[in-house]
């Protein structure tokens, strides 16, 4: 009886301070994060030979709403670095990724939770994203997991071309090259108007630079928007954004997706009836009262 008891107690406990239905059962608003090293993060890496510093500024905080997707396809609190089980050939730190999801829980708690979908790649070329190439099929791939515990895609993040500058024949494809990955990935997803927030080109590995952000600049497609890293400080290396300057870009990046979107955009978030009009199923509590409740009884009852 006594064994009976304690069992009962400590499933009271766990019901107390348990988890019923966890975060990633929810409703998610995702991101898909891609490109090459500055969206998959270098912040606190001084060069490619050291191992990141540690040092999480609080705009990189993690947060039980904050999620993101692993290696294996499933759904984990998101931590940094946000690409450490895919970028897994260089060494990662901080990104524009957490610093955009706390920017959007910040002004827009009603999202809910989100989730983001880490893709990036360091040192790729534009033409490595293209539609039938490994790069575009593991994100479409990870994409579509990214949903199938209910959630919306809802915009693409992207920052990438650095690759695209040291010569003259990538630089001046870069456009054309660019549009239709895009086009690709809204097809694919099956959303035509899909959300697509680009960053144009703080530095390059080559001369060609102004080239590869005019192209950027110039992309006129309805939904994009484009912000601007041009002047963000550098890393020692002089081609990765600095820990400071990522949380910049990230806040900006969440700015965009929050301000900036015509009104259907924001449609394609999940719902009030789904998102804001509760809030996240997180832990549902047995209350106090009842917990002592059936304490007592069991006790009365079994001694």
């Amino acid at each position: 009886m006594r064994s009976l008891l304690m069992w009962l107690l400590l499933l009271i406990t766990m019901m107390e301070g348990g988890a019923v239905r966890p975060l990633v059962q929810a409703q998610k608003t995702i991101f898909i994060l891609a490109g090459q090293s500055n969206m998959a993060g270098r912040g606190g890496v001084a060069n490619f030979s050291l191992p990141w510093d540690g040092v999480v500024p609080p705009e990189c905080r993690q947060n039980p709403s904050i999620l993101r997707l692993s290696a294996g396809l499933d759904w984990v609190e998101a931590e940094e670095p946000l690409h450490k089980d895919i970028d897994v050939t260089k060494t990662n730190g901080i990104g524009p990724g957490m610093p955009f999801a706390n920017r959007i829980l910040e002004k827009k708690p009603e999202v809910g939770v989100v989730g983001l979908v880490p893709c990036a790649i360091g040192g790729t070329n534009i033409s490595e994203w293209e539609r039938g190439r490994e790069l575009y099929t593991h994100m479409m791939r990870r994409a579509q997991a990214s949903v199938r515990d209910g959630g919306t895609i809802s915009a693409l993040l992207w920052y990438q071309g650095e690759s695209d500058t040291l010569n003259v024949a990538d630089a001046q494809s870069y456009g054309s090259r660019l549009r239709k990955f895009f086009s690709h990935v809204r097809a694919d997803l099956q959303s035509p108007l899909l959300p697509i927030i680009q960053v144009a080109l703080a530095s390059g590995q080559g001369p060609y630079v102004e080239t590869v952000r005019e192209a950027q600049l110039g992309m006129d497609l309805l939904n994009l928007r484009t912000v601007d890293a041009k002047g963000s400080p550098l890393e020692p290396d002089g081609l990765h954004l600095s820990t400071p300057a990522q949380v910049h870009l990230g806040q900006m990046m969440a700015d965009t997706f929050l301000h900036f979107l015509p009104a259907p955009i924001r449609a394609q978030v999940p719902s009030p009836s789904k998102a804001a009009a509760a809030p996240p199923p997180r832990a549902r509590r047995l209350p106090n009262f009842a917990a002592a409740f059936l304490t007592l009884f069991f006790f009365s009852f079994f001694l």
